[in-house]
């Protein structure tokens, strides 16, 4: 319900509650809040539990298309490809590959795999790094 608030905005939302209520009215309108929140919720529930009841079977039917459109809601090009051309491998994203080509779980690359290119040294103190004439 209250997924796309973070804790800046709930922060805020408790100073401004603590600077419109005061400190006395706050904890009684926190109880009726939570009260008024937890009556909704057991509405909905029942609301829910009555068209099962009354649907049978049916109700089951009518959740699926919906539940179907939910899924195709989480779909982005990248799960998609994941999902149906990669078998579900993200590893031509992530970059981590072991052996036998699949993601490595420690994201590390194994000795039969191809190896990342070789870091340079660091250089010592007073050493000058080296100049590339291509590149300037």
């Amino acid at each position: 319900m209250f997924g796309n608030i973070g804790w800046g905005e709930m922060m805020v939302l408790l100073v401004a509650a603590l600077v419109i209520l005061g400190p006395e009215r706050l904890p009684g309108a926190v109880m009726w809040t939570t009260k008024t929140l937890r009556q909704v919720r057991n509405y909905a529930s029942g609301a829910t539990q009555q068209l099962k009841d009354e649907l049978g079977p049916e109700f089951e039917d009518l959740r699926k298309p919906l539940s179907d459109l939910n899924q195709l809601r989480g779909m982005t090009p990248r799960s998609m490809i994941t999902k149906h051309l990669l078998d579900g491998d993200d590893s031509i994203f992530t970059g981590n590959f072991d052996a036998s080509g699949s993601a490595s779980s420690t994201g590390s690359v194994s000795s039969g795999g191809s190896a990342a290119p070789p870091q340079p040294k660091p250089l010592s103190s007073g050493e000058r790094p080296p100049i590339d004439p291509d590149a300037t």
